[in-house]
C-alpha cells in the first residue's frame, strides 16, 4: 500500500510501505475511505515536535472493515466504521468513567494517511454506521473521529450549560468545532477568537454570535468587555501554546470553567495564580469514543456538519501540499481521498 511518511522538518513523502496485517485478535484491518491532516500534525511539520527518525503519519480515519481479528465480533467486514485517534478496549476502569483516550490498554493511531490501516483495540474503539452512509457525510464522519470530538470535549470539560456564555480560543478546525459543540449544548452567547475573515464567517455560521480579533490580555479585556466585566463561563482552549492558554485562564471567570485541548507546548501555569482565581481547569486527550454513537447520529441526521471545516481536498498522493497549505494558512484542514 501507500500512505504518508515523515523524514524531517518540512518533508512528508507518499512512499510504499508494507500492508498492515492483523497482529492481535483484537485487531482489524480498515480501507480508508477519507483521512486527512491534523493541525497537530503540523507541529513535527514545522520542527516543533522531533523527527528522530521517519515514520508513518496520521490519526483521522473513516472506512471500511477489511478484515478483522478473531475476538472482534463489534464489526464485520464490509462495514462502514469510525474511529477515536485514540484506541481503547472501552471495558477498563478508566473507559467505564468516560475516559477511554486513557484506556489501560490505549495506543494511539500515527499510521492513518495511508490506504489501509490497522486498528488495535477495534472492538472497543470502532463504530459502525447502520449503513454506508452517502459520500456527502463521509467528511462529516471523518471530523467525528479527531476534531468534532476534540471540539466537544472542551466544551464539555469547560462544563459549557444552556443560557451560559462560552468563549472559544482558536479558529483551527478544532476552535471551529468547538463553536459547534457549546452551540448544541446550549450556550446563548458564544464568544470566538479568530483574526482570519473566512474562518470568522464559518464560525458565525456554526453559531458564534461574537468575534473577538485581538489575543493575549488584549483579547480578554475585549472578552471581558462583552461579559460585563465579569469573564466567561466557560472558555475552550484549543491552540495548545501558552499565550492561548493565558488567555483562556484570564478570560474566565471566578467559579468559571476552562477546557482545554490544544496539545500543550510550553505552557507554564501559575499554581498560585491559578488558587486565587477560582477557575477550574480540565483537558487532555479527548475521549472522542464516548461522545461516537451520538456525533454521528447527529452528522448523519443533519443536525450538525463539521465537515465543513474541510476546505481543500486533495488526492493522497497529494499529502504534502495538504500540510503546506495548512502551515501557510492557505486552508483550515485538508481531506485526503486514497
Amino acid at each position: 500500500m501507500r500512505g504518508a511518511v515523515i523524514h524531517a522538518p518540512g518533508d512528508v513523502r507518499f512512499e510504499t510501505l508494507g500492508d498492515p496485517k492483523i497482529q492481535q485478535p483484537t485487531d482489524a484491518i480498515i480501507r480508508t475511505a477519507v483521512t486527512c491532516v491534523c493541525g497537530s500534525d503540523l507541529w513535527p511539520w514545522r520542527g516543533l515536535d522531533a523527527t528522530d527518525e521517519a515514520h508513518p503519519m496520521g490519526h483521522e480515519y473513516a472506512g471500511f472493515v477489511e478484515e478483522v481479528g478473531a475476538e472482534v465480533t463489534a464489526v464485520k467486514p464490509g462495514q462502514f466504521v469510525v474511529g477515536s485517534f485514540a484506541t481503547s478496549d472501552n471495558t477498563c476502569a478508566n473507559c467505564r468513567n468516560g475516559f477511554q483516550s486513557n484506556c489501560l490498554n490505549r495506543e494511539f493511531m500515527s499510521t492513518c494517511q495511508a490506504e489501509y490501516v490497522r486498528i488495535p483495540n477495534a472492538q472497543g474503539t470502532l463504530v459502525a454506521t447502520g449503513e454506508v452512509p452517502d459520500e456527502e457525510f463521509w467528511p462529516g464522519l471523518l471530523a467525528v473521529s479527531d476534531v468534532m470530538g476534540t471540539g466537544w470535549y472542551a466544551a464539555d470539560a469547560a462544563e459549557v450549560r444552556p443560557g451560559s456564555n462560552a468563549v472559544v480560543v482558536g479558529d483551527g478546525a478544532v476552535g471551529l468545532c468547538a463553536v459547534i459543540a457549546a452551540k448544541e449544548m446550549g450556550a446563548e452567547r458564544i464568544i470566538a477568537t479568530s483574526r482570519h475573515e473566512s474562518r470568522q464567517r464559518l464560525a458565525r455560521e456554526f453559531g458564534a454570535t461574537d468575534i473577538v480579533t485581538e489575543r493575549g490580555e488584549d483579547g480578554v479585556a475585549r472578552i471581558k468587555d462583552l461579559t460585563d466585566g465579569i469573564g466567561a463561563d466557560s472558555v475552550l482552549e484549543c491552540v495548545g501554546t501558552d499565550q492561548a492558554m493565558r488567555q483562556a485562564l484570564h478570560a474566565a471567570r471566578p467559579g468559571g470553567n476552562v477546557g482545554f485541548v490544544g496539545v500543550p507546548h510550553d505552557v507554564a501555569i501559575d499554581g498560585q495564580e491559578l488558587f486565587f482565581s477560582h477557575v477550574g481547569l480540565r483537558g487532555g486527550p479527548a475521549p472522542v469514543r464516548r461522545y461516537l454513537p451520538d456525533l454521528i447520529d447527529r452528522v448523519l441526521s443533519g443536525r450538525i456538519e463539521p465537515g465543513r471545516v474541510f476546505d481543500l481536498t486533495l488526492p493522497l498522493d497529494q499529502v504534502a501540499e495538504g500540510y503546506r497549505a495548512m502551515d501557510e494558512r492557505r486552508a483550515i484542514k485538508t481531506l485526503l481521498r486514497p
